[in-house]
């Protein structure tokens, strides 16, 4: 990465520009395949299960969202770790700081495995479930018990492959994991019909592939930060650090999960199955325009963490300005899609189900119409941490929780189950009118104080 930004001037937006879709790009197109298989999950799950089949999927994803998380949280705590290292040319810390990970890696899987055992089928029976989708739920989680670490480790070893300056073999690994599920999802549900739990373990065999890949790749000539087991370490004060930035991406994740719970909670009270069905697919069809925006933070994330470690504030904020306008003007786009063409896309994951259509274009329009503001806001959680202000980022993620609370609580009471719907977007316009100018003051400070100590030097 030194090399790549070396030449670059502090007015030089082209080169800036080049630099920062050099890691958007390829990070866009591994996390856009990533919600491709599942969104093919849905489409198998709708297709050949029902809408149950997705009610109880639909319920496991909380719990799964938060192994997630734990992934997202090694794999961008340490990654913008190993980059703020490499821009202060540390090359030894940044290595201390990638093996820090790995271990980190490890001792999450085993907390994940311990939870998931004792409170794997209590976690959705306290959303609502019951019957089968209970049943189904319950077969899904029960291989991420054992499978767990390999689900983390997929997620945040592709990140740490990015922080090496190897964007474009995280991506090709990410593509590779996304065709394996793929594949592994066509055989074990369309024909041995395994149901859920052929989905998940379809999952779980491709992230054990990653795994396997990715580890491997850290220990041989190719990888920058190169380890082996003379200098593999695991620094508590470095793991300590890396948690602390990382939260904030846990804390995206135990939003999603925490709101797709009390969705679940909410429209069993106040409807059934169906509702939950189409809730399903709601979040299947926002899973790629919000995977476009994380993948957009997730490129932004190391030449921001390169350019704090090198004092050089313009370039942050050119590149976070940047950033910005990809992920709100593609979320305008996507909202205006999906309102043009809602039924033609619910189709896409119903067996011809008419009350799961309508109920599903419904909530659609009411859950949907400000998505764009979401993608903002995972955005703006992703710069604090970039630059080294976890507690900003952290407050940011769980802002996002707190403030849907009271329109949770009052909106289903006034409005029944629309006022379910439109908790979320209700909310998230709120928050940005917070998150808005708290980002836009830090970037001006950023680049006043980058001028000053320029000035000075001269």
């Amino acid at each position: 990465m030194q090399e790549q930004f070396s030449h670059e001037t502090p007015t030089n937006i082209q080169s800036i520009s080049k630099t920062f879709w050099r890691y958007a790009i390829p990070s866009v197109a591994a996390m856009l395949v990533n919600g491709l298989y599942q969104v093919i999950d849905g489409i198998f799950v709708g297709h050949f299960i029902g809408f149950e089949g997705l009610a109880g999927i639909n319920m496991a994803w909380p719990v799964i969202g938060l192994i997630t998380g734990l992934g997202l949280l090694v794999g961008m705590g340490t990654g913008s770790l190993i980059s703020i290292y490499k821009g202060e040319g540390n090359h030894s810390k940044a290595q201390q700081a990638l093996s820090t990970g790995l271990g980190l890696i490890a001792i999450a899987g085993l907390l994940v495995m311990m939870v998931l055992a004792m409170m794997g089928p209590s976690l959705l029976i306290a959303q609502g479930a019951t019957g089968i989708p209970l049943a189904m739920g319950t077969d899904y989680i029960e291989v991420f018990t054992w499978g767990g670490v390999f689900t983390i480790a997929a997620g945040a070893l592709p990140m740490l492959i990015r922080n090496d300056d190897s964007p474009n073999f995280s991506t090709a690994l990410m593509m590779a994991g996304a065709i394996i599920n793929i594949v592994l999802d066509y055989i074990f549900i369309a024909h041995l019909d395994m149901g859920l739990k052929g989905a998940a373990i379809a999952t779980i065999i491709a992230q054990i592939s990653i795994t396997i890949v990715a580890v491997t790749y850290f220990f041989t000539r190719y990888s920058k930060l190169r380890l082996s087991l003379k200098n593999f370490t695991l620094n508590w004060s470095i793991a300590a650090n890396a948690i602390s930035l990382g939260t904030s991406s846990l804390f995206m994740y135990a939003y999603f999960s925490f709101i797709v719970a009390v969705h679940n909670k909410l429209l069993m009270d106040y409807g059934s199955a169906v509702h939950v069905g189409g809730f399903a697919i709601v979040g299947y069809l926002m899973t790629m325009y919000y995977l476009l925006a994380e993948g957009i933070a997730s490129g932004m994330q190391p030449p921001v963490s390169y350019y704090y470690g090198a004092g050089h504030g313009k370039k942050i904020r050119a590149t976070l300005i940047l950033a910005s306008k990809v992920v709100v003007l593609t979320g305008i786009t996507s909202v205006v899609l999906l309102n043009l063409f809602p039924n033609t896309l619910v189709n896409l994951f119903s067996n011809g189900d008419p009350s799961l259509a309508a109920e599903t274009v419904n909530g659609l329009r009411l859950h949907l119409f400000a998505m764009f503001l979401d993608g903002f806001i995972a955005l703006a959680s992703v710069y604090f941490m970039s630059v080294n202000q976890g507690g900003k980022a952290v407050a940011i993620s769980a802002g996002n929780m707190l403030v849907q609370l009271p329109f949770l609580y009052f909106l289903p009471q006034w409005l029944g189950v629309n006022g379910v719907w439109l908790s979320v977007p209700l909310s998230n316009i709120l928050l940005a009118a917070i998150v808005v100018p708290l980002v836009w003051q830090d970037i001006q400070n950023k680049q006043r104080s980058d001028i000053s100590l320029r000035t000075v030097a001269a």
